[in-house]
């Protein structure tokens, strides 16, 4: 399904739409690589990529930064010296939407790709 998901595009969100709830969240982060967590809250999801060397950890920060803007979906990363950690939430409807899972997946498209 992270296949299916990697496939899609991002929708415009500018609120006015429902959050996931958390059923929904759930049966879309299993469609995820392992990795990714959703907050205990419900209202994000993360993971956190590791690298040998602080060039990887922004090159693949870069190429996150390039899904965001051709998706139109900007996630919170945090860069250091071996890893880069991202979160995603659609702050427009103060939770989780197909978007955040959608990029999510394109992410873990792109870290088999860089591993």
């Amino acid at each position: 399904m992270s296949d299916d998901l990697a496939n899609r595009r991002c929708k415009p969100c500018e609120g006015g739409d429902e959050a996931l709830r958390a059923d929904q969240s759930a049966a879309l982060l299993k469609a995820l690589h392992g990795d990714w967590s959703l907050s205990d809250d419900g209202l994000e999801i993360s993971r956190t990529f590791e690298f040998p060397a602080y060039s990887r950890s922004l090159g693949f920060a870069n190429a996150v930064a390039w899904i965001a803007i051709v998706e139109g979906h900007h996630p919170v990363l945090t860069v250091r010296y071996g890893s880069c950690s991202v979160r995603y939430t659609t702050h427009a409807i103060d939770g989780l939407s197909d978007n955040d899972f959608i990029c999510a997946a394109k992410i873990d498209r792109l870290a088999v790709d860089t591993e």
